[in-house]
C-alpha cells in the first residue's frame, strides 16, 4: 500500500506549514527515523520554513501601524517600519 503524497508546500496555509514543520522537527529529534527518510523530512522542512517566512513577510507587509495626532486619536496609517 502506498502512502498517500504531501500537500505541496505552495498551496499550504501557514498554520499547516507550521504544523507539518513542527511534527518534521519532532520526529528528528526522536533521532528513530532512517537516514534517508530523514534527509527527505529536512529537505521538506527547509521548504516548509521557507513558505512560512514567505507568507510572515507578506503579511508584515500589509501591516500598518496607527499613526496618532497631537491629541491622541488616530489620524491615519502608515507603512509599519519593521526596522
Amino acid at each position: 500500500m502506498t502512502e498517500p503524497q504531501p500537500k505541496p508546500v505552495v498551496e499550504m496555509s501557514f498554520e499547516e506549514a507550521l504544523r507539518e514543520l513542527e511534527t518534521i522537527v519532532q520526529r528528528l529529534e526522536r533521532g528513530d527515523v532512517p537516514l534517508q527518510e530523514s534527509i527527505s523530512q529536512y529537505e521538506r522542512g527547509d521548504k516548509l520554513r521557507a513558505h512560512c517566512d514567505k507568507l510572515l513577510q507578506a503579511a508584515e507587509a500589509k501591516v500598518e501601524k496607527i499613526r496618532r495626532g497631537n491629541d491622541a486619536t488616530a489620524s491615519g496609517t502608515e507603512p509599519l517600519d519593521v526596522e
